[in-house]
């Protein structure tokens, strides 16, 4: 692992702390990526597309958090093709609330492109998140 292979995923998963860069975050995710998103809460699976993963995921939570989801990195671990990202939710909920969730992700890179993902997560915070603001949303 070079220092250009750290600083490359580094710049990679900080694209994620906005709405408006997760697009440069995910233009590096391969259209058929598996991403399994481990638990027993609205948002846990196994997504066998990006399309499918951003679908459940990001687009629902984008409707219970003001801003959508906002993740920083809180470490980074690379070895060879695997990249460890341990994030941290710097959100707000439509309630006000703070959406203060951490994340572990475990990525599989094939040469730039993120190829399965196993991500961990607090999930009776995404359940209360998710289900309340969903239930509490106009219509």
């Amino acid at each position: 692992m070079t220092t250009d292979t750290r600083e490359d995923r580094r710049r990679l998963f900080d694209h994620l702390q906005s709405a408006s860069t997760q697009g440069q975050f995910f233009a590096r995710v391969a259209e058929d990526v598996d991403w399994t998103v481990q638990g027993t809460h609205p948002l846990a699976g196994r997504y066998r597309s990006k399309r499918e993963f951003t679908e459940h995921t990001f687009a629902r939570l984008a409707g219970v958090l003001r801003e959508g989801a906002e993740l920083v990195v809180e470490h980074l671990y690379v070895d060879g093709d695997t990249t460890i990202a341990e994030l941290r939710a710097t959100s707000t909920t439509n309630e006000g609330a703070a959406f203060a969730n951490l994340y572990c992700w475990v990525c599989r890179f094939d040469g730039d492109l993120i190829v399965e993902v196993r991500a961990y997560l607090d999930s009776m915070m995404v359940a209360y998140t998710v289900l309340r603001n969903e239930l509490a949303a106009p219509g």
